[in-house]
């Protein structure tokens, strides 16, 4: 099996830098433009099922994208994005200015530094992992499967794959309507935008921030 991890198209929220977790949030204007232009990219694959967020800027992303295209779009729970706890609905500026700038430390040791009542990382691999077992259950003939999911749930699961601990999440940029391949159990491509040009290109506050946080040392063993 081939899997082509789709993340959803940009949010209003995205764009405002504001925490969404499991807060359902609809796509924006230019979420729905790079969702038309990730479906142009996926017509390379021979894409036999979409496996997709049951979260609505998730399961829009697939719906324009695979418009017309015969392609079964089946939602699957345990593709929602992970819960940042208290963070959902604040902006990463508002954040940023409580006492000793917890952003700065989750960004650093996002494992070792969760924001409070947020799903712990370690729950959120499990259930990604349990989901990507049954969509191999099914795709047993080396089949193109899509799964259409959102910015946590894809890193966390390039981490289990890389076998990296999930401190190093966020040096992961995973950019709106981007395209990610894994042949499991190893990575053959991260974050391919190239499908997005222009005005859908990714801003490049995205993960800039993220990229220049002080990284968490490497654990002995990987979570």
């Amino acid at each position: 099996m081939r899997l082509l991890l789709a993340r959803h198209g940009q949010t209003r929220w995205n764009e405002l830098r504001r925490f969404q977790g499991t807060t359902d949030v609809a796509l924006s204007d230019l979420g729905r433009a790079q969702a038309a232009a990730l479906g142009g990219a996926l017509q390379r694959y021979r894409v036999r099922a979409a496996y997709v967020s049951p979260m609505r800027r998730a399961f829009e992303t697939a719906e324009i994208a695979f418009a017309d295209a015969g392609v079964p779009i089946i939602p699957l729970d345990e593709l929602r994005e992970l819960s940042l706890g208290e963070w959902e609905g604040c902006t990463v500026d508002e954040v940023r200015a409580r006492e000793g700038d917890p952003y700065r430390a989750w960004l650093a040791a996002p494992l070792d530094c969760p924001p409070p009542g947020a799903e712990p990382l370690p729950d959120v691999a499990a259930r990604v992992c349990r989901a990507v077992d049954r969509i191999a259950e099914a795709h047993p003939d080396g089949d193109d499967v899509v799964m259409v999911a959102h910015g946590g749930v894809i890193s966390v699961y390039a981490c289990h794959v890389l076998g990296c601990s999930f401190n190093q999440l966020w040096r992961l940029r995973v950019d709106n309507a981007s395209l990610t391949v894994v042949k499991p159990p190893r990575l053959v491509s991260l974050n391919d935008t190239s499908h997005l040009p222009g005005a859908l290109a990714p801003g490049q506050h995205q993960r800039a921030q993220v990229v220049s946080a002080p990284v968490a040392p490497r654990r002995d063993a990987a979570p």
